[in-house]
């Protein structure tokens, strides 16, 4: 197959699963959903896999498949960009997505949405494809509102929760924000630069003699570059969830499991790294952008760090180290090192959806019990979640020879090296990050695998669950829990691979090799931004790099993070609790998430509300009633009232009235002349 239909298949095998699953899940049973879905996505991997190698040997691909409509010079496609960045997106989607797949098997296996979940699921992957694999800002767009879409139906899946409707609805109104500046961006692109393709808009950004690139935006002295990459980034805020845009993901964990990895690992919250990864030749020309970028991600790093400490729901801790990893890449994306960035997002792909998915496996052993507090020992009783969680809370914090080792170490060395303002606070986040990631994320481990054992009875009398209130049993008194079917643990020992070598064996074509520019100039950084040239310049492989790595300073950072977690929850588990009752506000600030959502409520919320009261009052029933509708009715009456004063039905009336009405014609008659 050439190139184009491998592209075909990539992105249409799994919008055919969806299909099949949707309309007809129940003539083809809960069997033949899964089949035709995972077959679907199986079929993407392998195409992206031929991809890969055909891009490997200097093969690209950038073709226009169908142009929709054509205004004036503009015109509006369906087309594919095959090209190292997508390609690379295109395998780590798939791959997350296939091992996504086969555990639902297991994990929804009693659920009676099964069929609809499967299409829900195998049509967030096409939607992500789609993304990725565009050539234009339409279709990038198109890709971007399709995987928010479907992710409020995935949050929202158990649709009987008012928790999930609430948590969808809350995804589905922050991403607008973000979105109607994306449009934004995209509306500036296509007014000025008069095309939405790829190619035709960076072909004008290599030309210094395109008028637009020194352009203020009229009416202000801003320029016009840095608002369309603000309004760019805005959108990216709120896909990938930074702050302030960040409040919907926390609450994306009211949907199952392995939507749950799927939304945090490989789909919806990398669309915005990606998109900036891409776009890198505008960002590029703007330093108040890309420091604004870097400020933003690493408020996120650090600040959404500290509250995965006070978490005491096994995924919202997951959640949070999410919300905190993804400010790591877009703290690289702000410091030009945007290969470091995707770099990251894939090793944290493989150990993101390993520690989902292994929440998910000691949820499904408490029997839908995902408090930490009713946790522990659990290492005795599930060996593969054990060990496999343990690779991915090592690789989440960066633990030597690991690959978010290999990445996040190389995020730091490239803040260290960039000049831009707001670098040194970013590279304190991402340093002050690396030990609160290392305390909360051993923490977990600690509180679910080891100490005390807690199951068997609810903290408070509250069970939290992970699914609709008709299905909740926890595990009862005297109960053991029981490890995962094989549906659930292939994946997670399939994931542990890559969590484990990915980084090792891509550490240098993706970063010391360049391979994203070596085939196809994928990422383009000017020469003033020196991060990356830098980080080049302190390669000298992955062994030696690993090695290194027990020296320096972030290794010793983690170590002491995971020493604290041991001492405070294994050694001296009340401590925990004393501390907190000590700095009481403190804690009391964190487990509020810094009053956001409340701020959110009062002020947006509450003045859309009074914005809407006022527009009803003066708009609604002073204007439209009081004047168009009730004010036109009174004047009729008012007119009606006077003419009926005029008709008496006595004709002498109306005969001198003619009388008096043709004197004062005459009289105008002669004043005229």
């Amino acid at each position: 197959m050439d190139m184009k239909t491998l592209s075909l298949v990539v992105a249409l095998a799994p919008l055919a699963g969806a299909i099949l699953a949707g309309l007809f899940g129940r003539r083809i049973g809960r069997t033949g959903a899964h089949v035709v879905c995972i077959l679907g996505v199986l079929l993407a991997f392998i195409a992206s896999c031929v991809l890969f190698a055909s891009v490997q040997a200097g093969n690209l691909l950038e073709e226009t498949v169908y142009t929709w409509m054509q205004v004036g010079a503009l015109k509006i496609e369906v087309g594919f960009l095959i090209d190292p960045l997508s390609v690379l997106m295109m395998l780590v989607v798939t791959f997350v997505s296939l091992m996504v797949h086969v555990y639902t098997i297991g994990y929804m296996a009693d659920d009676p949405g099964y069929q609809r979940f499967f299409s829900y699921i195998s049509l967030f992957t096409f939607s992500m494809l789609m993304l990725v694999m565009s050539n234009n800002f339409m279709q990038l767009f198109f890709g971007w509102e399709a995987v928010g879409l479907v992710s409020y139906l995935l949050i929202g899946f158990w649709y009987e929760r008012p928790t999930a409707i609430y948590a969808n609805l809350k995804a589905f109104l922050v991403n607008r924000v973000g979105d109607f500046g994306f449009l934004l961006g995209i509306g500036l692109v296509a007014a000025y630069a008069g095309t939405l393709n790829y190619h035709e808009f960076f072909r004008q950004l290599q030309d210094p003699q395109t008028p637009w690139l020194t352009a203020m935006l009229p009416g202000t002295d801003w320029s016009l570059v840095t608002v369309i990459c603000i309004c760019l980034f805005i959108g990216a805020m709120g896909k990938s969830a930074q702050v302030p845009l960040h409040v919907w993901l926390p609450d994306s964990m009211e949907g199952p499991t392995p939507i749950s990895a799927l939304i945090h690992a490989a789909t919806m919250v990398t669309a915005g790294i990606f998109m900036v990864a891409r776009m890198s030749a505008v960002f590029e020309l703007s330093d108040t952008a890309l420091s604004f970028i870097l400020i933003i991600g690493a408020t996120t790093a650090l600040f959404m760090g500290f509250l995965g400490i006070v978490q005491t729901d096994i995924k919202r801790v997951v959640a949070y180290s999410t919300l905190s990893q993804l400010g790591y890449m877009t703290v690289a994306l702000g410091a030009s090192a945007y290969s470091v960035a995707l770099f990251h997002l894939m090793t944290h792909a493989f150990f993101k959806a390993l520690l989902f998915l292994g929440a998910g496996s000691v949820i499904i052993g408490l029997h839908h019990d995902q408090d930490m507090r009713n946790m522990g020992g659990l290492w005795r009783y599930m060996p593969v979640t054990w060990i496999t969680s343990l690779i991915g809370s090592l690789a989440l914090i960066g633990f030597p020879f690991f690959s978010g080792f290999y990445s996040k170490d190389s995020i730091i060395e490239a803040v260290g090296a960039s000049t831009l303002y707001g670098a040194g606070y970013a590279h304190f986040c991402v340093l002050a990050g690396v030990f609160v990631t290392a305390f909360y994320s051993f923490r977990m481990y600690f509180l679910v695998f080891h100490g005390k054992e807690r199951f068997g009875q609810a903290h408070g009398g509250v069970v939290h669950t992970d699914e609709p209130e008709a299905h909740v049993h926890g595990i009862a008194p005297g109960q053991k829990p029981h490890e995962s079917p094989w549906v659930v643990t292939v994946p997670l020992v399939l994931l542990a691979i890559p969590s484990v070598l990915i980084g090792f064996y891509t550490f240098e074509p993706l970063l010391a090799g360049d391979w994203l520019n070596s085939i196809g100039e994928v990422i383009r950084v000017s020469d003033q931004h020196a991060a990356l040239s830098a980080e080049g310049d302190a390669l000298h492989g992955a062994v030696e790099m690993g090695l290194h790595g027990f020296t320096a300073l972030p290794f010793l950072l983690a170590v002491s993070g995971v020493v604290l977690a041991a001492v405070l929850y294994l050694a001296a588990p009340t401590v925990p609790g004393q501390i907190a009752g000590i700095f009481r506000p403190i804690t009391a600030l964190l487990e509020n998430k810094y009053f956001f959502d409340r701020f959110n409520e009062i002020v947006f919320a509450g003045g859309a509300r009074l914005l809407g009261a006022g527009l009803w009052r003066a708009g609604d029933r002073g204007l439209i009633d009081g004047v168009g509708v009730n004010g036109s009715a009174k004047l009729v009456g008012w007119v009606a009232r006077g003419t009926r004063l005029l008709q008496t039905g006595h004709l002498y009336q109306y005969a001198f009235g003619m009388i008096v009405g043709l004197c004062v014609l005459l009289l105008l008659l002669f004043h005229v002349r």
